[in-house]
């Protein structure tokens, strides 16, 4: 810590520096259509646990769901989210370009990145599938 700033890149931290969200903080994100308890949605969402603003496009979880609709969408809600996650910790684990901040880069090669690292490790997987590396 500097003083009284937090220096860590947390989720916050990180979200607040990143351009990620520069297009739905401006209402300018992809058109996704869906209805909620009778209340339509046009923009995409992202599912989120409790830390994370109170963003209209930031699903969290039902804390303590009551009925078994309720239960049911906060189970699939998490198992989600914690696939995700997973997923996620695989690419950082792999991939160094993943694992260090990318604060200073665009959207657009951002995404480039990640699309470039999920390509790589599926090769990777496809080529380890039978337990032994196959070299052309």
């Amino acid at each position: 810590m500097i003083g009284s700033i937090d220096c860590t890149l947390n989720d916050i931290n990180v979200l607040d520096r990143s351009p990620v969200f520069d297009d739905i903080l401006q209402g300018r994100a992809p058109r996704v259509n869906f209805k909620v308890n009778n209340h339509k949605y046009h923009m995409a969402y992202y599912l989120t646990d409790g830390i994370y603003l109170n963003w209209s496009t930031f699903i969290q979880s039902i804390p303590l769901p009551q009925g078994p609709k309720a239960e049911l969408f906060a189970r699939r809600q998490e198992s989600v989210r914690k696939d995700v996650e997973r997923a996620f910790r695989v690419l950082q684990a792999r991939f160094a370009i993943v694992k260090n901040p990318a604060l200073l880069w665009d959207k657009e090669k951002i995404g480039k990145i990640m699309k470039t690292c999920v390509i790589l490790h599926n090769m990777t997987v496809e080529n380890e599938r039978d337990g032994y590396p196959q070299y052309d």
